[in-house]
């Protein structure tokens, strides 16, 4: 009888503010593991309190990875990402111990485990033509173009979600074909782990979205906006013509925060409309994690019991 001798990892999935961060950091004390971290915000040097990154404390008890790769004005791809994670992954079981991938960025996740199909660089003259019709048009209309040439994609990508837009565009011009189909053809190397895929998600809505309003109260009060206040004062971040489209700063909470500074709304509509980005983003968690069907669900405040018992299965006893 044949034996999977491939490495173990546990993705421990979710939407914002479920309790993955305090789950994986559990998992991984008990178990030997490393945290993996899977956030699209969270890559981002300065990015911490409103990311709600790991703390210093969290990050002494339990070795992580992928945390503050890129400074705030760069960008960090799916495919760079999973790049980065895949060394990460190997070395961890090099030093044999547990991979534990923590975090809630479906791109990043598919990048990482299942691979990306093979589309073309990053073209900058037509990404500079792209950002200056933008700018003279705005996102909304080049979301528009999209929906033309590529309805699979634009229903898809939020009309302001500039970085994808501009990259849906980008494939098309550069191809002819619509990025929707390069992602239906064949996909890279899948990851070579075995991965125990667990979702932590409340099973009632009101607590999750009640969760995400205590959690923003909570960094506000630690100082999200005088972190926010000094990436703003950084000469590089300065230099940037458009820093709303730069991905860190259209983090959820971030894009918020970064127009109330600005000047738009008083702070207590900016309280109002990050929850609300927030709690959008969850549902857009949500249903992408409804289509992850190897996946198992648990509510972390009553399963604790079935939680275990699934790690208990899928790890070896000593």
């Amino acid at each position: 009888m044949s034996h999977d001798l491939r490495p173990l990892a546990i993705a421990i999935m979710g939407p914002t503010a479920s309790g993955k961060t305090a789950f994986a950091l559990d998992v991984a004390e008990r178990f030997g593991g490393e945290i993996v971290s899977v956030d699209s915000a969270l890559v981002y040097r300065g990015l911490d309190i409103g990311a709600a990154k790991p703390t210093v404390d969290e990050q002494a008890r339990v070795p992580h990875h992928l945390l503050d790769v890129r400074d705030p004005w760069q960008t960090c791809s799916a495919a760079e990402f999973a790049l980065d994670a895949r060394r990460a992954l190997d070395d961890i079981v090099s030093r044999g111990r547990l991979p534990v991938l923590a975090g809630g960025t479906g791109l990043y996740f598919q990048a990482l485990l299942e691979g990306l199909a093979a589309m073309p660089a990053a073209d900058a003259a037509l990404r500079a033509d792209l950002a200056a019709e933008a700018r003279a048009r705005g996102w909304p209309a080049l979301h528009a173009d999209l929906a033309r040439v590529d309805p699979v994609a634009a229903a898809r990508i939020h009309a302001t979600d500039p970085q994808r837009i501009q990259r849906a565009l980008e494939v098309y011009r550069l191809t002819g074909k619509p990025i929707s189909t390069w992602q239906q053809e064949a996909r890279g190397t899948r990851l070579p782990f075995r991965v125990l895929k667990l979702v932590l998600a409340p099973a009632d809505r009101a607590v999750l979205h009640e969760r995400i309003a205590h959690r923003f109260d909570l960094m506000l009060e630690q100082g999200f906006l005088e972190e926010l206040h000094r990436l703003r004062r950084l000469p590089d971040m300065q230099a940037v013509a458009s820093p709303l489209d730069l991905p860190a700063v259209r983090a959820v909470g971030y894009r918020q925060a970064w127009e109330y500074l600005d000047g738009q709304g008083t702070e207590a509509d900016f309280r109002e409309r990050a929850i609300a980005a927030t709690r959008q983003l969850a549902k857009r968690q949500l249903t992408w994690l409804r289509g992850e069907l190897d996946a198992r669900w648990f509510d972390p405040a009553t399963d604790r019991a079935r939680l275990e018992q699934a790690l208990a299965l899928f790890l070896p006893t000593s």
